[in-house]
Formats: C-alpha cells, sequence, structure tokens
C-alpha cells in the first residue's frame, strides 16, 4: 500500500467528524463539547452495534431521555409564552409541538435524516425514524451542555426558524373526530360514556367521559367542557391504538361476536313443502257428494243472505177490499 493511501485512511476518520461537526453547528447553533454523544444520538438501532461490554449502542436510551427534557422545556415555554391561559389549553398546545408528527417533518427540515446512521431507509418509516432521533439529540445536548442548553436550543432554533407557535397553538386538532373516523372505516361501535361531573374550587364545571370500543374500555378524558374532556379521551386512546396491538385484537374480537350474534335468524325458515290442495272441486259434484239428509244448518258452504229474509205473505180479495174501507173511512 502506498504511502498517500495510508495517509487518506488516517485522514478520513478526522474528515468525516469534521464534517459531522460542522452539520451538527448548523443545527444547534454551537460545537458540542463531546461528540460521542451526538454520534450515538444519530445511531438508530437498526445497525445492530455494541460497546465493549457487548451492551447495545443506539440512540434509544438518548431518545427517553430526550423526550422528557422536551416535555419539561417546551410545557416551560408554552406556560411562560401564554399567561392566563388554562391548563388544558397548554396541555393541548405542548402535545401538538412535541408530538411525533411534529417533530418528524422538523427533523426532516432540518436535515437530521441525513446525519443518521441506519442499515434500513424504508421511506414509510422517515418521519418516525428522524422524529425518534430529534428526541435523542435532545437527550444529547442535555448530557453534553445541561437543560439551559436544550431550552436556548428550542427557543432559538426551533421556535425562531422551523414553528410559529401561535400557529400551532390555535390549528385544532380533533382527535375525536379522528377516532370517529378510524372506528367508521373498521365499523366498529363507538360511545362516550360520562363518567362524572363536577366542580372545582372556582365553581368551574369538570367532566369526565371515558371512550368505549365495542363494550372495550378506553382511555378517559376530564375537562373543563364535554368537548375538551372528549377530546383527551380520544388523544389517550388513539396513542394506546397504536402502541398495544392486543387492544386492537380484544376490540376486532368483542366486534366478531357481536356481529355474530346480529347473524342469529330472527324466525325460522319457512317450510318449503306446501299441501297440495289446489285443485277446485266442482259444484256438481259437490251436491252429489251431500247427502239428501244433510240439513241446510249443518252446510255452512250453501249458508246465504235468503236464509235471514222473510217471503211476504200474498193477499187475498177480503183483504184489499178490507185495507180499502179502512183508508177511506180514515180520510173522512
Amino acid at each position: 500500500m502506498k504511502l498517500n493511501d495510508i495517509i487518506d485512511r488516517i485522514k478520513l476518520p478526522f474528515r468525516k467528524e469534521k464534517e459531522l461537526f460542522s452539520s451538527l453547528y448548523g443545527i444547534l447553533g454551537f460545537y458540542p463539547r463531546n461528540i460521542e454523544y451526538y454520534k450515538q444520538a444519530l445511531m438508530h438501532k437498526s445497525i445492530k452495534k455494541r460497546n465493549d461490554k457487548g451492551k447495545p449502542l443506539n440512540n434509544e436510551r438518548l431518545e427517553f431521555l430526550g423526550d422528557a427534557i422536551l416535555d419539561a422545556a417546551v410545557g416551560y415555554i408554552v406556560y411562560r409564552h401564554y399567561e392566563g391561559k388554562r391548563e388544558g389549553f397548554l396541555t393541548n398546545t405542548r402535545s401538538k409541538l412535541v408530538s411525533r408528527e411534529t417533530l418528524g417533518k422538523l427533523a426532516s427540515e432540518m436535515g437530521l435524516g441525513s446525519l443518521l446512521v441506519s442499515a434500513t431507509h424504508s421511506n414509510s418509516h422517515n418521519s418516525y425514524v428522524e422524529g425518534n432521533a430529534f428526541e435523542a439529540l435532545v437527550g444529547a445536548i442535555y448530557l453534553d451542555r445541561g437543560y439551559e442548553a436544550c431550552l436556548a436550543f428550542f427557543e432559538k432554533q426551533i421556535l425562531g426558524k422551523y414553528i410559529d407557535i401561535d400557529k400551532v397553538a390555535f390549528k385544532e386538532v380533533n382527535f375525536k373526530s379522528k377516532l370517529l373516523e378510524w372506528s367508521q372505516k373498521n365499523r366498529v361501535r363507538l360511545e362516550f360514556k360520562m363518567l362524572k361531573q363536577k366542580t372545582d374550587e372556582n365553581g368551574s364545571p369538570i367532566f369526565s367521559f371515558q371512550v368505549m370500543l365495542e363494550g372495550m374500555e378506553g382511555e378517559k378524558g376530564s375537562g373543563y367542557s364535554k368537548k375538551e374532556a372528549q377530546q383527551r379521551a380520544s388523544k389517550d386512546t388513539l396513542q394506546r391504538l397504536k402502541r398495544e396491538p392486543q387492544f386492537i385484537d380484544s376490540i376486532f374480537a368483542a366486534k366478531t361476536e357481536r356481529t355474530k350474534m346480529e347473524e342469529v335468524p330472527a324466525m325460522a325458515v319457512p317450510d318449503t313443502e306446501q299441501e297440495e290442495n289446489f285443485i277446485i272441486e266442482q259444484e256438481e259434484s259437490r251436491k252429489e257428494d251431500t247427502p239428501a239428509s244433510e240439513s241446510k244448518e249443518s252446510r255452512e258452504d250453501d249458508f246465504d243472505l235468503s236464509d235471514l229474509s222473510v217471503k211476504p205473505k200474498e193477499k187475498t180479495r177480503e183483504d184489499i177490499i178490507a185495507e180499502a174501507e179502512a183508508a177511506a173511512f180514515a180520510e173522512g
């Protein structure tokens, strides 16, 4: 091997690390102190790398840490930005800012995907994987520079460049509508069961609802309005449907049982073997077959209205003369 080739191979890791430093500076707004945290944050589990002790080396643990730090930092930013707003509004705003969808789009816009070390590059999972890497990156910042650096990163690098917090806050995400759409598409029965209604220390009403899917208990939610409570219950139920395949299985098992019951016939199937008495009996044959001794009263088929009438008695000559005389005297 030539000397120049050896020198190039030695320089290559340094060159790649220099490029990583430069790329991270563009994303973070500062240079890392300990680059190893950031390398691990960009290491997807699919590469199946292990450390010297044989333990998996990937970004899952940093993702867990970053998720917690991100919730705290974004929660504080939203709390400070919206003075006087209720807890429900603040929670919804934070949820939208740190949602998997938001973080995935954010990571893509920042170019985080190009730095991610992964054995797979499926387009259908890029947003999810990149969103996880963003959380891991926050975890790396926390270990490298502390909580204040995480807060400054989100305020200056994210809200200042990529996200309009007010647009996000007032964009309505209708979780109830999304859950309804899912249930209708899968022909699953959905209802919102009201658990209780009470008032807080200020006299404001608080409602609690629980989602029921095919009679199976979903998640619960509370709020200062029925809509808010149902939205929270719907959101948590949707998240549970995503992370618990066994919950979906139990719902569809209940659906199968219900539809099986509905398919039981409501009445017996009619008999196809009918009595064949379609021959019309002739009148003459009926008369011949009827015994002479049989009375009219016993022959219902021969009954008609003439049996109820009385024939008038014919008048004699004497009756006519008598009626004429009586009429003549009556006129006088």
